[in-house]
């Protein structure tokens, strides 16, 4: 539909679209830099959905109940602004319009969860936030079936574009939601056929309505420009028994010169060619004015949501006491109260049997401690359940025939579950965790560092930690990883030496509210080494003296994680046995252990005696233990990998790389 058309049949929604139009040229037009074409091209679309099925409440943005609408094109975030503005968002202010992309403003440049209400995730890396979306579509269907329609039922809507579509997580996430029926996800794609570089045709001829097909979605088409078909597709699709993509054909940058070309893509219009796409919409206003008729029709469109609202509060005031107080407690996540007890419960009987097994299988005993008290988790792996041990007996299958399920099969997309899991972290009520081997953190990469970015607390349950992995080589031997990880910000890496810091670094994962975890587990046994029962969680230090020197003052002290740890006690030994005063730290979590303060860090890592630090993977993240906090260079050594590791049994290719107790120990000597 052309704008002399939309004007004559539809001048109300046509002056509400050209708000958002408008508001998207001015503002990158006064950062001079930004995207208008999307938001120009997608207006009408995004005006139907909020006038007429979006869920919620401006004035209650955190409404539980509320649908959830994810930009996932986030390059157009002037789009997702306007509309927050538009509709009576209290913090989104048109001073915050004004301040598009500028230092300390809450409009980034792409949206970014936690800087205002009603951005719902962080979006920009293409294709992450139809991923998301299907973690929010999974969560909101375990919660129906746990709590019942009555409290949760709401739809999940994205906006996406070619470029989402292009990534790779793309498919990894829409083959899982058509396996799982997904009949609350709605996704409109912004087809307008152009990217930054030109035409589609420059890079794809991918079909997608046929590959949205293939992978069990419902495909509906609308005019993106003709308000009447957008509403018959929208409605069309929420009544799907599976997720429903909608192709909405659209103009990028329409109404201006620039319609249907790159130019409209990512750079301001300019002066003159504002000037004359205000004309051809017949907008009179001075930029950043919204004319009150029309202001007001939005703000309308902002408090429709409250009477449904009022009546979702009565019926959410019917259930019991404690019903309401655990839904508030998950959607809060709030760690239950018997969280703590449990692994204090737990630990006590680990050091007094102390039992010799991986502490991937460590993982696995304390999820069957603690997932039948924490109703909230949903567990899960990349087709490695039966290796990275993470499904426990009580949790069932999720999936269509059973949404109480509380254990997802994601098959090999380790991507699409990482944003899968950031989803359902997002939506609130689930603490999701899932499973894969420590060296396809790769492939997971883009969105574990964007819930270190939005700081949601999702788990990653990372077996398979180092060359003791054995005979499948170096492809799957990690080796830099936990550097890459521990290079990341606001992520907890933790390598537990044994079933006690295993459980530790369980507790602390799941009492976590604004930090992702990261739990880096050994496929082969280890001893335990804590056998002295400690109420305290020692983990939660980030490291802590394990040994001290008993043979005399001490002049050695050794630093180790996970697999190594049970090395450097030994290593210890024979220092002890030699005179020797001998030091071990145990260093679970590097990052909690830097947040300590200067008097508990000089407790564990005094000045005087050398240092010798332990871990199969590369040496970099180590220099701060060994150098700074009053170590120094001649008195320093690390007992690591310098290269990729090699396909031998476990036992091998320790003594081949040169990490054992002897070479530690002989390394602390050295120095001495």
């Amino acid at each position: 539909m052309d704008i002399a058309t939309l004007k004559e049949l539809h001048p109300d929604h046509f002056a509400r679209a050209n708000a958002i139009r408008v508001l998207a040229m001015d503002a990158v037009q006064a950062a001079n830099s930004g995207h208008p074409g999307m938001p120009m091209g997608m207006a009408d679309v995004a005006t139907v959905l909020f006038e007429k099925h979006l869920k919620f409440d401006a004035s209650a943005p955190d409404w539980a109940d509320r649908d959830r609408f994810i930009l996932s094109a986030g390059h157009g975030s002037m789009l997702l602004y306007a509309l927050l503005h538009l509709t009576g968002y209290e913090d989104m202010t048109m001073e915050q319009i004004r301040n598009f992309r500028q230092l300390g403003a809450i409009t980034a440049g792409h949206p970014e969860y936690g800087h205002a209400k009603g951005i719902e995730t962080t979006t920009g890396p293409l294709g992450q936030g139809i991923a998301n979306a299907v973690g929010f579509a999974i969560a909101e269907e375990s919660l129906r079936a746990r709590f019942g329609k009555k409290v949760v039922d709401h739809f999940t809507y994205v906006i996406a574009g070619d470029g989402c579509l292009m990534e790779g997580i793309s498919q990894e996430a829409i083959g899982l939601a058509g396996m799982q029926q997904l009949s609350k996800l709605i996704v409109l794609w912004d087809d307008n056929n152009i990217s930054i570089d030109g035409e589609i045709s420059l890079s794809d001829i991918t079909d997608q309505k046929k590959r949205f097909q293939a992978s069990g979605w419902q495909v509906l088409e609308c005019d993106g420009h003709d308000p009447e078909d957008i509403d018959r597709a929208i409605s069309q699709a929420r009544t799907s028994k599976k997720p429903s993509m909608i192709a909405c054909k659209t103009h990028i940058g329409f109404g201006s010169g620039r319609q249907d070309t790159a130019k409209a893509h990512g750079a301001p219009l300019g002066p003159e060619e504002i000037a004359k796409t205000r004309a051809a919409y017949g907008w009179t206003a001075e930029p950043f004015d919204i004319p009150g008729d029309i202001a007001k029709a939005w703000r309308e469109i902002g408090a429709g949501g409250a009477e449904e609202r009022g009546e979702w509060e009565n019926r959410f005031a019917t259930l019991s006491a404690s019903r309401q107080g655990e839904f508030t407690r998950i959607m809060d996540g709030t760690a239950h109260k018997r969280l703590a007890s449990t692994i204090r419960a737990f630990k006590k009987a680990q050091s007094e049997e102390a039992p010799k097994v991986a502490t991937r299988k460590a993982s696995e005993m304390v999820l069957a401690a603690v997932n039948p008290v924490l109703g909230e988790t949903l567990g899960g792996s990349a087709d490695l359940t039966g290796s990275n041990n993470t499904l426990t007996p009580d949790l069932g299958i999720f999936d269509p025939s059973n949404r109480k399920g509380r254990y997802i099969h994601y098959g090999i997309r380790e991507h699409g579950m990482a944003a899968a899991m950031n989803g359902m972290a997002l939506h609130g009520g689930v603490k999701p965790y899932g499973g894969t081997f420590m060296c396809f953190t790769d492939y997971a990469r883009g969105s574990m560092r964007l819930s270190a970015l939005m700081g949601v607390p999702v788990t990653y349950v990372m077996t398979h930690d180092s060359i003791g992995l054995g005979e499948d080589g170096p492809t799957h031997q990690p080796v830099e990883h936990l550097a890459m990880l521990r290079a990341t910000p606001n992520i907890n890496v933790f390598r537990p030496a044994d079933v006690v810091e295993t459980a530790e670094a369980w507790e602390l994962a799941l009492a976590s509210e604004a930090t992702p975890s990261v739990l880096t587990l050994s496929r082969q046994g280890l001893p335990t080494v804590r056998t002295d029962h400690k109420t305290k969680n020692l983990s939660a230090q980030g490291a802590y003296v394990l040994a001290d020197a008993e043979a005399g003052k001490r002049q050695v002290i050794l630093m180790a994680t996970g697999s190594e740890v049970a090395l450097a006690l030994e290593a210890r030994a024979a220092l002890e046995a030699k005179g020797i005063g001998t030091r071990v730290v145990s260093m679970p979590c590097a990052e909690l252990f830097a947040q300590q303060d200067e008097k508990y860090r000089r407790k564990v890592l005094p000045a005087g005696p050398v240092r010798v630090a332990v871990e199969a993977g590369v040496r970099q993240g180590w220099d701060r233990w060994l150098l700074d906090e009053r170590g120094r260079a001649q008195k320093a050594a690390f007992v690591g990998m310098d290269s990729f590791g090699a396909s031998a049994p476990a036992g091998e290719l320790y003594a081949h790389f040169g990490i054992t107790a002897e070479a530690v120990a002989q390394a602390a000597e050295d120095l001495l």
